[in-house]
């Protein structure tokens, strides 16, 4: 009897201490899960505060993105459009076309690649989800080397028109060792100046529309010369020289250069699940805007044709001057937009603990700064010029690999969920 009860004890002390034991280890899977449920919450709560911060500065309604994407695409690469369909034919505006589609849907994808990842921000944050680092380090060194080359070829271009405004004007300038253009450029970038400091891109669209306005300016001054300037629409376009198209290409490439800027417009836009139909506006408007004076323009002088249609027209007229002017101000109002991805990234870097004011001050001295030192360079270099013609200058093959990152970076991403999908 004492040996029976002696044994149920037994098991019971054996029942107890595994029951104990299972509940000690249900103790701390609970505990675990608990932990990991805290860590889950964590980054979730701090994924949502880097979205919402992110989404911070985004103020910019449909109409704001679609004025500041057209204002940046629209400007100084409408003028050799006449030029460009003169040489290659009335059927190469298929090519201005074709490459318009192309860039819209490069937009597209561009828009599908930061809604994949909301932390992105640039193409530089593209580039390294794409690449890892080696892709980030190529992003930044294209991206930095088109904004530089964008601020000079607009410089060069303000130089440039500022001799054909001020034709025959000199200044007394002996003091300043500068000849009468070269003071007139200085002047004109100071006035740029302020708009560099300028953050919010809702607040840079009034640059914009300033900008699409003298577009508008330089189309109706050359429809005005047709109509009631004297000169005869009666030129006939070839329909195509071939051997002449890999030359154009490089113009109408030029015209739809922009996409540098497009993440910062994504990223500013209040609903940015419009950005496709922003994008599809923008680009069939300066399309529109591209084909109509460019076909135009080749009626009008034919063979004669400048490569800016500016300096095709008769000089005595009114309209001619009006068109000119528009010529010098465009580039100014282009500074602001093309500086704002770097003034982003540098905003982006500085620490948190700066204040508004502070990182303003910052951004407004280096912007300053890199204005002054591309200013130099512009009117000291003697071949600077040359080299950075619009139809000349390596900016356009840089826009390419804006185009290009989007679409490498979409395959990457079709091929990782398609290998997440399939273990």
């Amino acid at each position: 009897m004492e040996i029976t009860m002696i044994a149920s004890r037994g098991n019971q002390v054996t029942s107890e201490t595994v029951q104990g034991a299972n509940l000690a280890v249900q103790h701390l899977s609970c505990d675990i899960c608990v932990e990991e449920c805290s860590a889950c919450k964590r980054d979730h709560t701090t994924e949502k505060l880097d979205i919402s911060e992110n989404n911070s500065h985004a103020g910019s309604s449909f109409a704001h993105a679609v004025i500041n994407m057209a204002g940046m695409l629209i400007g100084l690469g409408q003028l050799s459009t006449p030029y460009a369909i003169e040489n290659g034919g009335w059927a190469s505006a298929f090519l201005l076309i074709g490459l318009g589609v192309i860039c819209a849907y490069s937009a597209h994808l561009l828009g599908k690649c930061l809604d994949k990842n909301p932390k992105s921000r640039s193409y530089i944050d593209i580039g390294q989800h794409a690449f890892g680092r080696k892709g980030r380090a190529a992003a930044a060194t294209f991206i930095y080397l088109e904004i530089f080359m964008a601020l000079v070829s607009y410089t060069i271009l303000l130089h440039d028109n500022l001799i054909t405004v001020f034709s025959g004007t000199s200044l007394d300038l002996s003091w300043a060792k500068l000849s009468t253009s070269q003071m007139l450029t200085v002047i004109a970038v100071l006035i740029a100046l302020p708009s560099l400091w300028l953050r919010d891109l809702s607040s840079i669209s009034f640059l914009s529309v300033g900008g699409i306005l003298m577009s508008v300016l330089i189309f109706l001054s050359v429809a005005f010369t047709a109509i009631f300037g004297g000169v005869k629409a009666n030129h006939r376009i070839p329909v195509l020289n071939l051997h002449k198209i890999p030359h154009i290409s490089g113009l109408y490439i030029f015209s739809y250069a922009g996409h540098i800027v497009f993440p910062n417009l994504y990223k500013a836009m209040k609903d940015p699940s419009k950005f496709t139909k922003v994008s599809i506006v923008s680009f069939t408007l300066v399309t529109a805007l591209y084909t109509a004076l460019g076909f135009m323009g080749t009626k009008l002088f034919g063979p004669g044709v400048n490569s800016q249609i500016t300096l095709s027209m008769p000089q005595h007229l009114v309209v001619t001057k009006i068109a000119l002017w528009a010529t010098v101000l465009t580039p100014m109002t282009k500074y602001a937009l093309e500086f704002a991805p770097l003034a982003i990234q540098l905003e982006n870097h500085l620490p948190i603990s700066l204040s508004a004011r502070s990182k303003m001050m910052i951004r407004s001295s280096v912007g300053s700064l890199l204005l002054i030192i591309i200013l130099t360079l512009a009117l000291s270099l003697p071949y600077f010029q040359y080299v950075l013609k619009p139809h000349r200058f390596p900016r356009k093959y840089l826009h390419l690999f804006d185009i290009s990152l989007c679409l490498l970076h979409q395959d990457f991403l079709a091929s990782h969920i398609s290998t997440s999908s399939n273990p």
